[in-house]
């Protein structure tokens, strides 16, 4: 089967590969990039594990082409850690908060999560809730992932609440 070219940007990285036209984002990640923190789970969507953020919006890899993120922006779990190689505020809240068991579905949740931040800095636990609707988990019931969420949220926002306060 002939191969296209694809380029895109990839935790700040530029990237290149020849895929296969029905190469899913998905596999390319993983299986060409070695990016492994972005799961495999029910391969239709309903999951979210293979969650990525792709040009400002959340998106599931596992259900779009590679080829279709030519010229994209894409950030995976591996691309959440700050320069310096510390966690992001929500890895610490997922962490300090308890928001994981077996730790399948966190990537995508994680990623999911940054995304809802950027389009809603202090969200509601009900807003929450609702925007992590897509990714799946089946271990926590979802309070402590909530939990992880508001802590980030608190943390992001501490910054704003000090220099209002000033």
């Amino acid at each position: 089967m002939a191969k296209t070219h694809v380029s895109m940007t990839v935790n700040g990285q530029t990237v290149e590969g020849l895929v296969e036209t029905r190469t899913l984002l998905v596999h390319f990640l993983r299986e060409t990039l070695n990016l492994t923190g972005t799961h495999i789970g029910c391969e239709t969507s309903h999951c979210g594990a293979c969650t990525v953020d792709l040009d400002g919006q959340s998106v599931k890899s596992c259900t779009m082409f590679a080829v279709q993120a030519e010229g994209a922006s894409i950030r995976t779990i591996e691309g959440m850690a700050n320069a310096d190689g510390t966690l992001h505020v929500l890895q610490e809240g997922f962490r300090e908060m308890h928001g994981l068991q077996c730790g399948f579905c966190t990537p995508g949740m994680i990623v999911r999560a940054y995304r809802l931040l950027q389009e809603n800095p202090n969200p509601t636990e009900a807003e929450i809730r609702m925007g992590i609707s897509g990714n799946l988990c089946r271990c926590t019931g979802y309070q402590n992932i909530v939990a992880a969420i508001q802590y980030a949220a608190a943390r992001l926002n501490a910054p704003a609440v000090q220099e209002h306060a000033a």
